[in-house]
């Protein structure tokens, strides 16, 4: 089948190459598509150069399926261009991502909701993803009632130039472009996104409101610190999750190891709990360092470390684009 992605040069788009390739995606033909300055340059899929196109043509080509990786503006300038067009967008922008109509989806927890009508699909923000995929478990044995989680993000969820303003003051090389407001080298920033009114930054409110539309349900509490930290690999996370019900703790551990896409990292007498260093490549979600909130009834503590370029953006979205194939949600047949 033909497929698209949009925003292939960048980060977060070479990710979903690599991921579409390492999946053995049915691609018969990609077109990859950037901005007009990238136009005619060639990347490599599979081992073979592929030119990127325009917009226009990789529209004219009819794919199946377009995956969009190209910043917020972009998308929704876009992808209603290809939705017109009946190609169904599956799109890692925070666009359409709250839109009513549109479908946020993490494929384990609610890919089941999709219908051939969903041309727009959101993926979910990378820290919202790997939460909801170890809250939603638990959730449906014990009932959530208040999560209060502090990410550790990665320098690579702003993208290239931050992972060249990290690399560069170590070197003590000032003549970077900046993309922070302060180092980040040796240092932390509680800071991700723009400040609201609220004093909460967007990416905090993006964890609260994505993870009531994902899990559907209004009633969980969600409060949240976003963090940027000088390390590559992937985010952490620090969740204290608060139950109506009771629960055991051999009991969230074997519910958590059973759980899709989660990995269970939980032996710290011999050094094991997630990192960012050993969760760097792999799609899944790590969580471990499972232990009971002594000074609160009812409360878990735990710990969540995913690669945010693979599991919390290029593979979900990969893995949402298979989903529509497997259930035959899109015309695979290619179009003349």
């Amino acid at each position: 089948m033909k497929i698209a992605v949009v925003g292939a040069t960048g980060l977060v788009g070479s990710e979903i190459l690599k991921v579409l390739a390492e999946r053995n995606f049915p691609v018969t033909e990609l077109l990859p598509v950037a901005s007009e300055r990238s136009i005619g340059k060639e990347i490599m899929f599979k081992g073979k150069p592929v030119k990127v196109v325009s917009y226009e043509d990789a529209i004219k080509a009819q794919p199946a399926v377009a995956i969009f990786s190209a910043g917020g503006g972009t998308s929704l300038e876009l992808a209603p261009k290809f939705a017109a067009a009946g190609i169904t967008v599956v799109d890692n922008s925070s666009a359409w991502r709250m839109d009513p109509n549109k479908k946020l989806v993490v494929p384990e927890i609610n890919a089941h909701t999709l219908t051939p009508e969903d041309k727009i699909i959101a993926n979910p923000n990378c820290s919202t993803i790997q939460m909801v995929l170890v809250l939603n478990p638990l959730h449906h044995k014990y009932k959530i009632k208040r999560v209060v989680v502090s990410t550790y993000q990665s320098v690579t969820g702003t993208g290239k130039e931050a992972v060249d303003q990290l690399f560069a003051e170590r070197k003590g090389d000032d003549s970077v472009k900046k993309v922070y407001p302060h180092p980040i080298d040796l240092n932390v920033l509680p800071h991700i996104d723009v400040f609201l009114d609220n004093g909460y930054t967007k990416e905090e409110m993006k964890m609260t409101n994505e993870t009531k539309k994902i899990m559907g349900d209004d009633s969980i509490a969600v409060t949240a610190t976003a963090v940027r930290i000088p390390t590559m690999g992937g985010h952490s996370e620090a969740l204290n999750i608060e139950f109506e019900n009771e629960f055991d703790l051999e009991e969230v551990r074997e519910i958590l190891s059973n759980a899709d896409g989660v990995v269970l990292q939980d032996d710290p007498k011999n050094f094991v709990y997630p990192m960012p260093l050993t969760a760097h490549g792999k799609d899944d979600t790590f969580v471990g360092r499972i232990r009971r909130d002594e000074t609160q009834p009812k409360t878990l503590n735990l710990w969540v470390v995913s690669d945010n370029l693979r599991k919390g953006a290029a593979t979900n979205a990969v893995q949402i684009a298979e989903y529509l194939v497997q259930h035959e949600l899109v015309d695979v047949a290619e179009k003349v």
